[in-house]
């Protein structure tokens, strides 16, 4: 795998500077960056061979970006392209990646951000995240459906700029995953398998894997397998849903703005969409740390859920390649984590005896 991806010497500066000509930038461009991107591809033997797979698995690592989600790469160029036509403020709602990333890089361009929040339904470590970096941050009782509807409506104002996806050019910034993935693979995989909520990543993804391909970078594009959490999956269900529920809150979304470039993605690449329960979920996001020591937040395990019911299911052919996205850290939602764990600390005097005790020595 290689260890150094194209960029300015051998430091990395970012996905712009990485991949400027594949990106809608020009020389006017003020880029904006904390250096996201060059994110790891693990091999996880473990846990393939934990639930019985005959392939390759490769996870590509988004929760080491800045601010531990894969939305630090879109944000990147929507502010660097706000900044560059003299916006003073950007605003997005989110579940939580979206108002971190927008918050952290709102700031490093010295912009103020507002963000739109469904209250009590976002995880504490992304909160915090947006409280920390500055940012305006507004709790509306409602849903992300909801909270987006109402910065559409600002954004059409005139006087703020909105980051959501629904902004191409967080899609542009998004597909340099799928590059970074053919370069450190040396190839396309065979498979690609990501969460879907408002399924931005999977439409991104796709642009890019094409985008390489017609470059003749990468020798084939994958097929795309996306998973949706059972309460909240619009796309799979054929219709939106108006109160959509699942521990995994980054895709709790029930109409999702990307939904029509997903289902192209889908057909395009002979791709596959299904659910998984939150127990799936949940027994996915435990099995990838006890077994490869990888901690994700349990959206990014929809994806791992979705792979273990297709090697049931027959769908994966021996010795494939598969690449997943993990969209963002576990520490981004520390309460699922400690709840989900199994286990409390064991509480002993300070002594060696007691410690020996529990460990079984």
């Amino acid at each position: 795998m290689n260890s150094i991806l194209p960029n300015s010497g051998n430091r990395w500066r970012g996905v712009i500077h990485a991949y400027k000509e594949y990106l809608p930038v020009t020389d006017a461009t003020p880029i904006i960056s904390l250096n996201e991107g060059n994110t790891p591809l693990i091999r996880v033997d473990n846990f393939v061979n934990a639930i019985g797979g005959e392939f390759e698995l490769w996870l590509k690592y988004e929760g080491l970006n800045p601010t531990c989600s894969f939305k630090d790469r879109g944000m990147t160029m929507a502010v660097s392209k706000a900044k560059e036509r003299g916006a003073q403020i950007v605003i997005c709602a989110s579940t939580g990646n979206t108002s971190a990333a927008a918050a952290a890089y709102a700031s490093r361009a010295k912009m103020k951000c507002v963000v739109l929040l469904p209250n009590g339904k976002i995880a504490l470590g992304k909160l915090a995240q947006a409280l920390m970096y500055g940012a305006t941050t507004i709790a509306i009782e409602g849903n992300f459906d909801e909270a987006l509807r109402i910065v559409r409506e600002l954004g059409e104002t005139g006087k703020v700029e909105v980051v959501n996806s629904i902004n191409p050019v967080r899609i542009e910034g998004q597909k340099t995953a799928a590059f970074e993935i053919c370069d450190q693979l040396g190839k396309a995989p065979d498979f690609h398998f990501l969460p879907v909520g408002n399924a931005g990543n999977i439409t991104a993804y796709w642009k890019g894997y094409k985008e390489y391909f017609a470059a003749k970078k990468s020798d084939k594009v994958p097929r795309m397998f996306g998973f949706q959490a059972a309460g909240s999956a619009p796309i799979v269900d054929g219709a939106p849903i108006a109160n959509p529920n699942t521990v995994a809150t980054a895709i709790r979304i029930g109409n999702p703005a990307s939904w029509e470039q997903a289902n192209c993605a889908l057909k395009e690449s002979n791709g596959f969409i299904d659910k998984v329960t939150d127990d799936e979920i949940l027994a996915a996001y435990k099995l990838i740390a006890r077994t490869d020591g990888i901690f994700v937040e349990p959206a990014s395990a929809a994806c791992l859920a979705g792979l273990i019911n297709c090697v049931k299911a027959k769908r994966i052919p021996v010795g494939s390649v598969i690449t997943a996205t993990m969209t963002g850290h576990g520490l981004k939602d520390p309460d699922n984590a400690i709840k989900t764990a199994g286990f409390e600390p064991f509480v002993v005097e300070p002594k060696k005896e007691a410690v020996m005790k529990v460990i079984g020595l």
